[in-house]
């Protein structure tokens, strides 16, 4: 049934760098998945991931060498066997690698789609909404910088909505940078923050409570990922709304999160919950725990996001938006129709599988050989 599975690894240089706790990326280096089934359709996926390892415990290069020693060989070795099944297989044959499964995941149901005739939202119960909502990050690291790009963006009408990574300095500075900004761009401003699990407790509970007083609408995983004691009681002594992120591993993570009440917010990331049918499940629990949502990204190209956005589409609150933006952090196109972002939105395709159509000799020019 499928006749081959090919990893790419596309380097890309960012518009400008970006600045986290955990990297500082001036180039982003894509990790495109290609599967081509013995009847002639192709379907893409993508495991694309922050840093090498410093976001988490795969890179590009492992992702590509796991989906060729083992995920190829598998796919190939099947016959007979819907997607389900085939996800199932999977699961059963290889532990962990939930980035790699995720781009195998996505390019299994822009197939499965494909032959139906659908978007992959009408596969994964249907979507909700025709476009989603998109914040843009500031992280430049220098604070007149981010405030002359968010002016630049409102003007634009293509963000209003925006994110600062901080963590990678003291908590003083960090909060007196992300005040200066809340108070430039005014009350009708979003602002959230973004601190990539750097702050001990202590450390949260003082930048928090400041940020708060500030005006700021949100803080995204203040502590290391196993650190569940001190989401809870983060998320239980302040009014601010506190995200999950790194913490959110798939379904049983997000469940031991909700019985916890270790966050009020669930950030859902298609390659970190391990693939679609995962995500979907994490809203699901969020849905039934009364906890928010927001659409999360590993800074992917448009293969991910697309594919993100497809899930995303189907959750019944998305209250907090989504970060799609990945995309737009990149310097080169690789789809021969770029996304459509509009109104502060990302519209989503209407045709059948991703959606979209690759520049397959724009992503041969620039893949790492």
């Amino acid at each position: 049934m499928y006749k081959s599975i090919e990893t790419l690894l596309v380097e890309i240089p960012t518009i400008r760098p970006h600045k986290m706790a955990v990297a500082t990326m001036q180039t982003q280096t894509l990790v495109l998945v290609k599967v081509t089934t013995e009847d002639g359709f192709t379907g893409w996926g993508e495991a694309t991931t922050i840093g090498g390892l410093g976001y988490g415990e795969e890179s590009p290069e492992s992702v590509k060498t796991n989906i060729e020693t083992y995920f190829a060989p598998l796919l190939k070795s099947l016959s007979g066997l819907n997607v389900a099944q085939t996800i199932q297989t999977i699961k059963r044959n290889i532990n962990g690698n939930r980035f790699a499964k995720n781009a195998i995941q996505t390019a299994l149901f822009d197939i499965q789609a494909q032959r139906l005739g659908l978007p992959i939202s009408e596969v994964l119960g249907g979507r909700l909404r025709d476009s989603v909502p998109v914040l843009w990050v500031l992280a430049s690291g220098n604070t007149e910088k981010d405030i002359a790009e968010a002016q630049q963006m409102i003007a634009n009408k293509r963000h209003n909505t925006f994110k600062l990574k901080i963590g990678s300095r003291r908590v003083e500075e960090d909060v007196e940078h992300v005040l200066a900004i809340k108070h430039a761009l005014g009350s009708d401003i979003s602002i959230r923050v973004d601190v990539n699990r750097a702050w001990s407790e202590l450390e949260a509970v003082k930048g928090i409570q400041q940020l708060q007083d500030g005006g700021v609408d949100l803080i995204e995983q203040p502590c290391a990922i196993d650190n569940i004691d001190a989401m809870q009681r983060l998320t239980r002594r302040f009014d601010i709304a506190i995200m999950a992120d790194e913490s959110l591993m798939g379904p049983d993570s997000a469940y031991r999160l909700a019985k916890r009440n270790g966050a009020s917010v669930f950030a859902v990331k298609i390659a970190q919950s391990g693939g679609l049918v995962e995500a979907s499940e994490v809203g699901k629990i969020a849905k039934l725990a009364g906890i928010d949502l927001y659409g999360g990204t590993m800074l992917e190209g448009p293969i991910g996001t697309v594919a993100s956005a497809q899930v995303f589409s189907t959750f019944h609150n998305l209250a907090y938006g989504t970060e799609l933006f990945g995309p737009l952090l990149l310097t080169e196109e690789i789809l021969k129709t770029p996304l459509q972002y509009q109104n502060f939105e990302l519209v989503l395709p209407t045709t059948a599988g991703l959606g979209i159509e690759l520049d397959e000799d724009k992503i041969d020019r620039m893949r790492r050989q």
